[in-house]
This record gives C-alpha cells, sequence and structure tokens, in this order.
C-alpha cells in the first residue's frame, strides 16, 4: 500500500472523528415507517433510519419497557417487518455509528408502529351531511357495538391520526365525535375511523368504511333540468341533464334525503360548455323527490360547485281498467270453478257407492245361488237326512231364506220373486 493512499485514508479518519466529536455522538438520526406505520394485518413495513452522513452502521432498537432491545444491526439503513403481526406492533428506534471505534449516538426518537384488523371495524357517519359548505362545520361520529376506549380518525392521503375517548354514556355501544370547522376546501376528503382498547394501544379495529366529505361553494352552479318535462309519464324513461359553461370535469347527481353516489365524466361541446346524461330509468313512484347536482374537476375532487336550483320529479297516478284483457279470465270466472270442482266431486262419489254397493248385492245373491244348487245336488244323490232339516219342506226352506232377504231386496228395487230358481224342485219323498 502506498504512502500516499494511507496518508489519505488517515485524514479521512481525523475528518470523521473531528465531525463526529463535536455532535459528542449525540446527533440524533430520524426514523421514518414506509408506506405508512399503520399496517394492516399480514401486510408489510419497511423502517428507513435517516442520518446525513454517508458510511454508517446503523442498529434498530424496540422498546420494551423503559429499555430498548437491539434488534438488527448492519450497513443498510433499511429494516423491513413482512408479514405484519401482532408481535410486530410497538415502539421503535435506531442509532448510528460513523466508525467501528465511534460513539453511538443517541436513538432517534420513538416510531411507533401499529397494526390494524385485529377488531371488528366501527362505523362513520357525518352529521349534518358529508356535502358541507364552505366555512360551515361537520361532525363525523365513530360508533361501534364494540366498547373501545379510543377512536381514531384518518384522512386518506394524510399522515396525521386524530384520537378521541368515547364518550362516556350507558349503553352495549361506544361513539366518539370529532368536530371540524369551518371548513375550507382543504379539509375535504375520504375520512376512516379506528377503534381500539387501553390495553393494547397498537392494535387497531379494521377500518372504518370511507365516508366522503366534499366542501361545496367553490364555484358557480351548474344547471338542471329533465328530459320530457319533470311530470314523468308512468313506466316512461327518466333523462337528467347537468350542464354549466363552466368545463367541469366530472357531475355529481344528489336527491334530497339520500346519498350522492352517482357521478358522470362530463362531455364537452365547442364552446367549451359541459354536460352529463344521467339515465334514471323507467319513471316509478320511488323515483319522485328533487334532484339537485354539483361539478367538480379532477385535480380536486371533494372541492364542489354550489347546488344547481332543484328539479322536482312526479310520476302522476294512472286509473287501472276494471275490464279485464280478452287473455284474461273474468273474476266472475274465476269464481265459479270453485263450485264446478265441487259438484263433480259429488257426482263422481255417487256413482262409487251405486256401484260398490250393486257389486257387493250381486256377490251375496250369487253366494245363495250356489248354496241352494249345492243342496239339490246333495239330496238328489241321497246324502243323509240332517235333524235340523228332518220335517222341513226344501222349498219351505228357500221361502224362509227369500222371505228373509225380500225386504232389502224390495228396498233395492228387485222382486224376490224373480230371484228363485227355476229348475225343478228336488222332493225327498218321491226318491
Amino acid at each position: 500500500m502506498s504512502s500516499a493512499l494511507i496518508s489519505l485514508l488517515c485524514l479521512g479518519a481525523c475528518l470523521v472523528q473531528r465531525t463526529w466529536a463535536p455532535m459528542g455522538g449525540h446527533h440524533k438520526p430520524s426514523l421514518l415507517a414506509w408506506p405508512s406505520p399503520v399496517v394492516p394485518l399480514g401486510g408489510h413495513v419497511t423502517l428507513r433510519c435517516q442520518f446525513p452522513l454517508p458510511f454508517a452502521t446503523f442498529k434498530l432498537f424496540r422498546r420494551e419497557g423503559t429499555r430498548g432491545r437491539e434488534l438488527q444491526r448492519h450497513r443498510s439503513n433499511s429494516f423491513t417487518i413482512d408479514p405484519m403481526s401482532v408481535a410486530h406492533a410497538g415502539f421503535y428506534a435506531c442509532s448510528v455509528a460513523l466508525c467501528h471505534s465511534c460513539e453511538w449516538s443517541a436513538h432517534s426518537n420513538p416510531l411507533q408502529i401499529v397494526v390494524t384488523g385485529v377488531l371488528r371495524r366501527p362505523s362513520i357517519s357525518a352529521q349534518p351531511s358529508p356535502l358541507v359548505h364552505a366555512g360551515v362545520s361537520v361532525t363525523l361520529c365513530c360508533h361501534s357495538r364494540l366498547i373501545f376506549d379510543t377512536f381514531i380518525l384518518h384522512r386518506e392521503g394524510g399522515t396525521q391520526y386524530s384520537q378521541q375517548h368515547r364518550e362516556k354514556f350507558s349503553g352495549v355501544h361506544s361513539q366518539a365525535r370529532f368536530s371540524m370547522g369551518p371548513l375550507t376546501p382543504a379539509r375535504g376528503g375520504t375520512y376512516r375511523c379506528y377503534g381500539t382498547l387501553s390495553h393494547a394501544p397498537q392494535e387497531w379495529s379494521a377500518p372504518s368504511d370511507p365516508v366522503d366529505v366534499a366542501v361545496t361553494g367553490k364555484h358557480e352552479k351548474p344547471h338542471l333540468s329533465a328530459l320530457l318535462g319533470s311530470a314523468v309519464r308512468s313506466a316512461g324513461n327518466v333523462t337528467l341533464l347537468c350542464g354549466s359553461e363552466s368545463s367541469f370535469d366530472v357531475y355529481h347527481l344528489c336527491r334530497a334525503g339520500h346519498a350522492c353516489p352517482r357521478r358522470l365524466a362530463a362531455g364537452r361541446s365547442h364552446s367549451g360548455a359541459s354536460q352529463a346524461a344521467f339515465p334514471l330509468g323507467p319513471g316509478t313512484p320511488a323515483q319522485e323527490g328533487a334532484y339537485t347536482c354539483y361539478g367538480s374537476f379532477n385535480h380536486s375532487p371533494h372541492e364542489w360547485s354550489a347546488p344547481s336550483d332543484p328539479v322536482h320529479l312526479s310520476v302522476p297516478e294512472t286509473t287501472e281498467s276494471t275490464c279485464p284483457s280478452p287473455g284474461e279470465p273474468s273474476p266472475t270466472d274465476e269464481a265459479y270453478h270453485p263450485q264446478e270442482d265441487t259438484d263433480k266431486w259429488y257426482i263422481l262419489t255417487g256413482l262409487s257407492a251405486t256401484f260398490i254397493s250393486t257389486g257387493i248385492f250381486l256377490a251375496v245373491l250369487v253366494c245363495l245361488w250356489c248354496s241352494t244348487k249345492k243342496r239339490a245336488a246333495m239330496k238328489s244323490t241321497g246324502p243323509e237326512e240332517d235333524p235340523a232339516m228332518d220335517g222341513e219342506d226344501p222349498e219351505d226352506t228357500q221361502d224362509v231364506i227369500y222371505a228373509q232377504l225380500d225386504p232389502w231386496i224390495l228396498s233395492q228395487g228387485f222382486r224376490a220373486t224373480s230371484l228363485r230358481p227355476t229348475g225343478p224342485s228336488v222332493n225327498p219323498a218321491s226318491t
């Protein structure tokens, strides 16, 4: 190694020591978080230790109680946490040293790293309305069914997080109110809120749904009109036209008592005027109300014009015809259908009962005829006389049987004599 190079190294070491000595090793670096110190659960964050002098060694600390625990030490000033978990939430700091034998600097100011998404999200609303005229105050209310100890309000794109302790009241929910005003166009924007508990201040809830606060009145009002007039024929298509001589980029349509979700890009004419057509679809009573529109520019989306003069839409009532259409059955016809079905049921029931009773009657007659014929055959072959039948005339016996059946047979409309056997009778005496 040449003597010149050694001389340069010595000179550099001396300069470093002379530069570091006046600072006494107490010049603090700064610690920043990118993209944000508020990190979603499972996300990532990079901690950067900033110091004006190069060729330094950096140390990262995490505060635990009153002391700091060293986590990493290397030449790079970037420390990445990925993925983010609840265990990574807390306060961090860094320090630097310019050489191995140099004294370490004081710790940077502590940086709080917060993890979100640990608890259920709260809700947010703007009172009295998210559309606020310039110079008027607005209140953003954060509320939740969980009993949060603190609510945090954040404006999208900003770095400030406003905190507010929950209000003291009885109930099974908690809330906090953030008052802003008098409002200027610069304070319009998209706001969200978080909730946290006192025993874990670095563990926040998931962010609420956004609320867009727009400051109105900065630009002249546009004009609003309805195609075919404000009295809309039922089932007719409704279209509202919002236009202005100013070259607005976007138009917003609002209905009284409702939010303003409808926005359309403006179309421009050769004269520089702009216009947007809002099709509302078929006219129904649900679309009745007072409509207004606003204009805004892309470079300041939360700075709106003054509201247009309102247009009141109404759907006139129509008289319904009491005569049915040719293809529809009349109410009178429909009234007779149940009665016709009942009559058919009675007829089928009567026929079924008649067939069943006739079948039973014929079965009984066949059995009796077979029994009589069997006895006549037995007597013609000379069977032993039945003591129970001794001295009785078979024809008399048949007369007794038919006499017992005659009343029921006559009730069925038949003559008993027509049912007696027509063949020759067997006389036991002749045998």
